[in-house]
């Protein structure tokens, strides 16, 4: 693939560094979410290089299109330049910080996750249930094997993963990668700075007491000054049902539980609703992206686009995919359409930016994120990947202190993890009967007679994995 914009030179100006991003997964859609982070960080020290690897060429040029686009309309004579390549070990060779954003099986394969588990009248949903679990089995091998190589080749860069199931890739390629691998997401970003607006606060100046797992979490504290301003926010129900969870769960739940739960919650408290909606729907989830995403990749991709066309139909379609995400959950609350201050995501890429900017240049932030627990939760292990408050400095990501769970959220996240763990397995062992029990394990699969069916639909929907047939 052609280098897109000329490179930095190492050295370049008064002690400027020369810092390089690698994005494997370089031709996915969200990409230009991140290029766009890093044109707009004008800082000592920022990244001056990325380079994209992807096994799909057409992808890769569709991207690299977008990319030329965002640059030529930031008009910068120094934007990070730009080089996309199918060598993994080219793409590795060099980098400081190496996102991981891949998506094992496409959307094709998610379509599939979901039509699978439907069918069983289970949930489908991509990071959560029967179809997270699919989605597990299938990534979980390939991320293994990137991690050996990140660190056969780039020993010293930082991994970034934004792969989903998150927290299940950022555990597995930890056993390979140690503390150099640190998952995010958006999700606990956004609800916070959602609930910190509502309490007339400014996101950046409070802090928020969220812990979890990936998708699993709850805010059960914001403080402003030192003091926690979540009950005055419970109490008050307009206030509550204003913003996207409320909406979602309601003001009365919201306040048996004392907390805020993160939006993916919704699919264990209301499950029987949210699995009867998506079976509903005309089109699931999975289906609906992936149709998408053709269009705007043919159209992408078309001989003699401009760059600036490219870009102008990666905006729409974007658009369109942020004003319909999650749109079971809210037919199934009654919550109607997404308002406005919902539409903006938790910025995964400003969390990414501000996460390299603290290594890179020993800045002391703190961030939500995907890291090893230590002894910050005592139901899990050291080595169980959660999702919590981190202090992070040139040395990684450190997770704080934080109180114990209720027992409510003890169940959940015990047996959550506890799926995780015989997804790992089950990958590592290809054997039938941990697939199976992973399943059967989890809080949303409701028989062991129901795992056995959703492994052979799997088995037979991925070529992958027909050796559990």
């Amino acid at each position: 693939m052609p280098r897109i914009v000329a490179p930095a030179r190492s050295g370049d100006g008064e002690g400027r560094l020369d810092v390089r991003l690698t994005i494997l997964g370089g031709g996915g859609f969200r990409v230009p979410l991140v290029y766009g982070a890093l044109l707009a960080d004008r800082a000592e020290g920022r990244v001056t290089r990325v380079t994209l690897y992807d096994e799909d060429p057409a992808r890769l040029g569709a991207m690299a299109r977008v990319l030329a686009g965002q640059a030529a309309a930031a008009g910068l004579p120094d934007a990070p330049a730009v080089t996309a390549t199918g060598d993994l070990d080219e793409a590795l060779r060099g980098a400081d910080f190496v996102f991981s954003a891949i998506r094992v099986g496409g959307l094709d394969g998610r379509a599939a996750d979901e039509r699978v588990a439907l069918a069983e009248g289970v949930l489908g949903q991509e990071t959560v249930g029967a179809g997270g679990i699919a989605y597990g089995l299938r990534t979980v091998p390939v991320a293994r094997a990137l991690a050996r190589r990140i660190a056969r080749v780039a020993p010293e860069a930082w991994v970034i993963n934004f792969t989903n199931p998150a927290g299940l890739v950022t555990e597995a390629m930890a056993e390979e990668l140690g503390e150099r691998v640190i998952g995010i997401c958006d999700s606990p970003v956004g609800l916070g700075r959602r609930v910190a607006r509502l309490l007339g606060a400014r996101p950046q100046e409070a802090w928020i007491d969220y812990v979890g797992l990936n998708h699993l979490g709850w805010v059960r504290g914001l403080r402003i000054g030192g003091r926690d301003e979540l009950p005055r926010l419970l109490a008050d129900t307009e206030a509550l049902e204003s913003f996207e969870e409320g909406r979602l769960f309601g003001a009365e739940w919201l306040r048996s539980l004392g907390a805020i739960p993160n939006e993916y919650l919704h699919y264990y408290y209301f499950n029987r609703d949210t699995v009867r909606a998506y079976q509903e729907a005309k089109q699931t989830r999975g289906a609906f992206l992936r149709d998408q995403q053709r269009g705007f990749y043919a159209e992408a991709g078309r001989d003699g686009l401009p760059p600036g066309a490219a870009l102008a139909a990666w905006d729409r379609t974007r658009a369109e995919r942020e004003a319909t995400y999650m749109a079971e959950n809210r037919e199934a609350a009654g919550a109607g359409e997404r308002e406005e201050s919902d539409l903006e995501s938790g910025g995964y890429e400003k969390v990414a930016l501000a996460l390299m900017r603290a290594i890179s240049r020993d800045e002391r932030a703190t961030l939500i994120l995907n890291v090893r627990n230590r002894s910050t939760l005592s139901v899990l292990d050291d080595e169980a990947v959660i999702e919590v408050p981190c202090l992070v400095d040139a040395n990684g990501a450190h997770p704080v202190s934080v109180a114990p769970l209720p027992l409510h959220a003890v169940g959940l996240v015990t047996a959550v993890k506890a799926v995780e763990r015989e997804v790992l397995a089950a990958a590592a062992s290809g054997a039938r009967a941990d697939a199976v029990k992973a399943f059967a394990l989890h809080p949303l699969v409701d028989s062991v007679a129901v795992a056995r069916r959703l492994v052979d639909g799997y088995a037979q929907a991925h070529p992958g994995l027909a050796h559990l047939r």
